[in-house]
């Protein structure tokens, strides 16, 4: 590919309009008659690896400051940035071939970006999903590390969408992905904005900053929806200016949920949008997923299809794995596993979960490690407001001390009279979730959700899915 086709006008250069073989930030991809992009991230600044690149073989290298390479470094104020309109060029642009559907927030990104997936697939559309749990192409599903890829991963995959013609690409859109450009030359259709609570502050630093994160996705769409029941939601809805819809259980919501009535096996309430009332039933649960699947409506409508087409679909959901899943049991007692790992999303299940508990809530969870570490005493603050009974125990720990995290959680019950177990091992601890389990009971095991593995100190990953260990731990209690 020509150099000045990649480049679009974007970056200026004295090269000449020379052939590319190849594009990348990764200093072990760099091909011979490549760009080489140089990228400044946490741990590793591409720029001190420039001349190297240019030495085994590189055609050019991009750049934020002159590194002395003559005419063979490509100046830009934003190299992120470029690289990302690069990769978009590269690729042909599949971004602008497609529908492109975007959902960002802390809480419910997976829940509505799978339920839109079914509901345009079962009209008829083929579909491509970009997800924390996987990205799917159609029926494929395809493994995902992230929940927004690296640009040049998901233009490919974008690509591959439009090869295998895919009208619409429903996209979890995180706010890493935003801030480092990830999602390239893109333009969204519809962009739904969920909630925002406390979380990646480790990256971030402040709210502040994670709010402008995510608002990044609202300057590149045609079309907003957004739940103003969330106060940084009502903050950005009043701040943007493209089309926009409001949903949530507030009055002035465009599409207003009320009536909830929530049972064991599903839920179902009224939505009201424009002048017309809908009755809505589903068998998901949890109040969270009114919210989901009234966005869900609202962007479906937005995108084209009608309520008649919607509802049909919505009142067969099952769920979402790892989303206020049930596990099976077999016994009088009920597990729910979710994927809560903030102390918003921990309030929002358990209070749910709480309205038809017949017996005791109980609460097993822990936290992350090398992970924003003031949300951890708040996470107890959280579960104890619902649950009669806690479980504190391990997240994925990475390289920190499994105790020392399980310490800071705890600071958060001080005042609690909840009684709570502290079992540092995340298996033994589900086993005793199940041994101490009455009837009426609900376990909600939070944290892990859809996740498969666990992840230990030298970044050593485990299989670890807890609908095995509760079939384990089943089975000891026989």
């Amino acid at each position: 590919m020509k150099l000045y086709d990649i480049l679009e006008g974007n970056a200026q250069t004295s090269l000449g309009n020379i052939e590319i073989k190849g594009i990348t930030d990764n200093t072990s991809k760099v091909v011979s008659g490549g760009i080489f992009v140089c990228v400044k991230g946490g741990s590793f600044d591409g720029h001190n690896a420039a001349a190297e690149m240019l030495g085994k073989g590189a055609a050019a290298v991009v750049c934020e400051r002159d590194l002395g390479l003559g005419d063979r470094q490509i100046l830009t104020d934003n190299s992120r940035r470029l690289y990302g309109k690069m990769c978009s060029a590269w690729f042909g642009h599949p971004e602008r071939k497609m529908k492109l559907i975007g959902v960002t927030g802390t809480n419910g990104k997976t829940t509505i970006t799978s339920v839109i997936k079914k509901v345009l697939t079962e009209n008829g559309f083929r579909v491509g999903l970009v997800g924390t749990i996987r990205n799917e192409i159609g029926d494929e599903v395809i493994h995902t590390d992230n929940t927004t890829p690296m640009v040049y991963d998901l233009m490919e995959l974008l690509d591959r969408m439009y090869r295998a013609d895919c009208q619409f690409v429903v996209m979890e859109v995180s706010s890493f992905g935003l801030v480092q450009y990830r999602i390239g030359d893109a333009y969204f259709d519809v962009a739904v904005f969920t909630n925002l609570t406390q979380d990646h502050l480790d990256y971030h630093g402040t709210m502040e900053e994670y709010y402008k994160a995510k608002r990044m996705l609202f300057d590149i769409c045609r079309c907003a929806v957004v739940n103003t029941d969330d106060d940084y939601g009502k903050r950005l809805f009043d701040e943007i200016t493209c089309e926009k819809y409001s949903y949530g259980t507030n009055q002035n919501a465009d599409f207003r949920a009320g009536e909830i009535k929530m049972t064991p096996s599903g839920t179902s309430f009224s939505l009201t949008a424009a002048t017309m009332t809908y009755d809505v039933t589903t068998k998901m649960t949890g109040g969270f997923n009114v919210a989901n699947l009234t966005a869900v409506t609202a962007a479906c409508m937005k995108s084209g299809l009608t309520v008649e087409r919607i509802l049909p679909v919505i009142a067969g959901c099952t769920g979402v794995k790892g989303r206020c899943e049930v596990i099976p049991t077999g016994r009088d007692f009920t597990v729910i596993c979710d994927y809560a790992h903030t102390p918003d999303a921990v309030e929002n299940i358990l209070r749910s979960v709480r309205e038809y508990t017949e017996g005791r809530l109980i609460c097993l969870f822990g936290c992350g490690g090398n992970r924003d570490s003031a949300k951890r005493p708040k996470m107890a603050a959280a579960a104890v407001k619902y649950a009669d009974r806690l479980i504190i125990t391990s997240d994925n720990p990475r390289n920190e001390e499994p105790d020392a995290i399980i310490d800071d959680i705890m600071t958060g019950l001080k005042d609690s009279n909840v009684p709570c177990d502290r079992i540092t091992d995340r298996r033994e601890a589900i086993y005793h979730a199940l041994k101490i389990a009455q009837k009426g009971d609900i376990i909600v095991l939070a944290g892990k959700g859809h996740e498969d593995y666990q992840i230990l100190s030298g970044n050593r990953h485990i299989r670890f899915d807890e609908r095995e260990v509760v079939a384990e731990g089943l089975k000891l209690l026989k």
